[in-house]
C-alpha cells in the first residue's frame, strides 16, 4: 500500500511541477514555442520510462558478463 501511495504521490508531484512550469512560462508572457518546448522537455522523461517499462525484463549481471548456454550449445 505504501508503494502505491508513494508512486501516486510522485506522479502527482511530477504533473504538478510540469503544470507549474507551463503556467509560469505563460505568466511571464514567453513565446508559445518556448512554452511548448518546456512542456515537451518535461514530458519526454515520462515517455522514455513508459517505453522502457513495457519491454522485456533487464538482463542480470551474469547474463551480461557470461553467455547463457543452452542445452543444445554443448
Amino acid at each position: 500500500m505504501l508503494n502505491t501511495m508513494r508512486q501516486s504521490w510522485v506522479v502527482g508531484a511530477y504533473v504538478a511541477t510540469l503544470a507549474l512550469m507551463v503556467a509560469i512560462s505563460l505568466a511571464v508572457e514567453a513565446d508559445l514555442s518556448t512554452t511548448v518546448f518546456l512542456f515537451v522537455l518535461g514530458v519526454t522523461p515520462a515517455i522514455v520510462i513508459a517505453v522502457l517499462a513495457g519491454g522485456a525484463p533487464s538482463p542480470t549481471p551474469a547474463e551480461i558478463l557470461y553467455r547463457v548456454r543452452a542445452r543444445t550449445d554443448r
